[in-house]
């Protein structure tokens, strides 16, 4: 989702508030009016302990995981639970219990998250991190996930938009912080100002949900973000939305752990694994609606992406 330089949040406002508010604005304006939620049920009952647990941990018999809790359909709270949910959390919990231990999902600023795993404030982190190099010089990144970039528009697509390159001139939301922000400052000096064309008029919010809401009120012609944010979206209001042109920019997404910390490294590895050779990690696909495209196919064991 995001690239390393600047990290800045997704966003601290309490997500149920917003989601409330999403809610009544999709129905204010011809939507169904759906908050997000996931499809099916939960994917196994708890697992019979498999790996070996690293013992260096914040809290014995607890992994500690820090996530930015605003980015459906991966991690986000439940209105109505008020406690993290999404892929991301299912997977991590999964994880967590092949190594006998419970998960503790704690919201976290994305603005410092890699730092604050560093500084020993959680175990791991899994937050549709983007594995870049930039990354790669400060925690090693496991690979999970396989996300590109899209875009978002009204219904009917009234402006037309096939490619990032059509967005000169127009207004368009996007998430501070993220590769989609890195990649509309890229086409603005090249294929906007660069040829002379009026440059892309950017909204940079903090929050995923707030940005999705410029679209619901008609403040931008489109948004841009992940791929499975686009069609989360999009699932929970096909009469309002609809995606325009193709995902461009498919990358890893990783699990985060801190580079000294080679037993936690191993320790997810082989949880991951183990979620996929058991089922669990197709199952989760299914239950939120995910593309499978974006699964993660081959894990090469020999490679540590540090």
């Amino acid at each position: 989702m995001t690239s390393l330089t600047p990290k800045v949040s997704r966003g601290r406002i309490v997500f149920a508030s917003v989601m409330l508010g999403l809610s009544l604005l999709f129905v204010a304006c011809g939507g169904t009016g759906s908050t997000p939620t996931a499809g099916g049920s939960t994917p196994t009952t708890a697992a019979k302990p498999s790996i070996t647990a690293p013992t260096d941990l914040i809290t014995p018999g607890t992994l500690t995981v820090g996530s930015d809790t605003t980015y459906p359909p991966q991690e986000f709270m439940d209105p109505a639970s008020g406690k993290a949910t999404g892929f991301d959390v299912d997977l991590i919990t999964e994880m967590a219990q092949r190594m006998g231990l419970k998960a503790d999902v704690k919201t976290a600023n994305f603005n410092t998250i890699v730092d604050d795993l560093n500084a020993k404030r959680y175990d791991v982190v899994i937050s549709a991190l983007t594995i870049n190099s930039d990354r790669q010089q400060k925690v090693a990144l496991i690979p999970y996930f396989n996300a590109g970039q899209s875009l978002l528009v009204q219904k009917g697509n009234p402006e037309k938009i096939t490619a990032v390159t059509d967005l000169c001139g127009k207004t368009v939301g996007v998430q501070d912080g993220t590769v989609e922000l890195d990649t509309l400052n890229a086409t603005n000096k090249t294929d906007c100002q660069g040829k002379g064309k009026p440059a892309i008029k950017l909204t940079v919010l903090k929050d995923q949900t707030e940005v999705i809401q410029l679209l619901v009120n008609k403040r931008v012609v489109a948004t841009f973000q992940d791929s499975p944010v686009t069609d989360y979206y999009l699932q929970q209001n096909a009469a309002q939305f609809e995606v325009a042109g193709t995902v461009i920019m498919q990358a890893l997404e990783g699990i985060a752990v801190r580079k000294t910390d080679s037993a936690m490294q191993k320790a997810i590895t082989d949880a991951f694994q183990a979620v996929k050779a058991d089922g669990t990690y197709g199952k989760l696909f299914d239950k939120w609606h995910l593309n499978p495209v974006q699964k993660i196919t081959v894990i090469d064991r020999t490679a540590v992406y540090a």
